[in-house]
């Protein structure tokens, strides 16, 4: 039987990849210190589903792990600090569970049967590059302590795909957003900040919307679940090995563009408030798929019907 170790998998991104391992019939380990993840955002009670509470950092716990489950297939790697703000606040927590963790997951598993390690790197890795759309084979300049560790992570999987012969791909996600994506949390995205306040408004709040900048930087979203398919995919292709992917739709929306959108989709008029740019921001970001696409993935999903999804998903839960 298939069985996947998915890090993080109680969180926004890793429960989506869950539900989809479920789904094809896999055996599901989760492992997560639930710092920022919920119990809520799994299926509990799934027959195939193991929830292990635990830090990466927990080097006896990794041991335990890997010695229990030998038939190990996949290992998704998406525990981390996703934060480029808390990562300016505090570089030695953010770089021992970004980096180091990243370290102890692949030296536990290096002599494993595992067919693939799959890990969440960042579009931080590039920084303020201005050459867009942003290719793999761009120079990396990040400019946060976040990017610093991601690029580091990658680093570290190719060094153990090439010398431990360990297979390795990494992820380099853009803005990723969709439902359960917490909009209390400080990590959160932009897109639930602004829908959670245009929610608010429309049940009659003074809510407003807040924009860092002066909102003409550009990002590019991508819908949750496209991310997942494209995890799964990834691990699953037999000839990609040690390299690298972006994970993003190839499109660009200026956050203030953005913000007009999410008050069209929900129907309301929300004030917007402008706040000063915050540190180790980039100016703009747009990927580059056509490797990804290259590759055989076909995305079934687009920003419209992922914006459109998390509306229903957020009024359904206010309501």
């Amino acid at each position: 039987m298939t069985t996947c170790l998915i890090t993080g998998g109680a969180g926004f991104i890793g429960s989506h990849l869950v539900e989809l391992c479920l789904g094809r019939g896999y055996r599901t380990l989760v492992l997560d210190d639930l710092s920022t993840g919920k119990k809520e955002n799994l299926p509990l009670g799934h027959p195939d589903l193991t929830l292990i509470e635990g830090d990466i950092r927990d080097r006896v716990l990794l041991r335990e792990i890997r010695e229990a489950n030998p038939d190990l297939t996949y290992l998704f790697h998406l525990a981390a600090i996703a934060s480029v703000t808390k990562s300016m606040e505090d570089p030695i927590l953010t770089h021992e569970v970004n980096f180091q963790g990243t370290l102890f997951l692949l030296d536990t598993f290096r002599k494993s049967l595992l067919k693939k390690i799959v890990y969440a790197s960042s579009a931080a890795v590039y920084g303020a590059n201005p050459n867009l759309p942003l290719q793999e084979e761009s120079l990396p300049k990040p400019q946060s302590l976040y990017g610093v560790d991601k690029l580091g992570g990658e680093h570290l999987l190719k060094v153990f795909n090439d010398s431990f012969h360990l297979p390795t791909v990494s992820c380099r996600f853009f803005n990723v957003f969709g439902e359960r994506q917490d909009p209390s949390s400080p990590y959160s995205g932009v897109i639930s900040l602004f829908f959670a306040r245009a929610v608010e408004r429309k049940k009659g709040s003074d809510s407003r919307i807040t924009i860092f900048g002066d909102g003409k930087q550009t990002r590019d979203f991508i819908y949750v679940k496209d991310v997942a398919s494209a995890l799964l995919f990834l691990a699953e292709s037999k000839n990609i090995r040690g390299d690298v992917f972006n994970i993003g739709y190839g499109r660009k929306i200026t956050i203030l563009d953005l913000a007009r959108k999410v008050q069209e989709t929900l129907g309301v008029d929300i004030d917007i408030r402008f706040e000063a740019p915050r540190e180790g921001d980039v100016r703009h970001s747009l990927a580059d798929v056509r490797k990804l696409e290259g590759a055989g993935f076909t995305f079934s999903h687009d920003f419209e019907t992922g914006l459109r999804r998390l509306a229903e998903f957020l009024v359904a839960k206010a309501d």
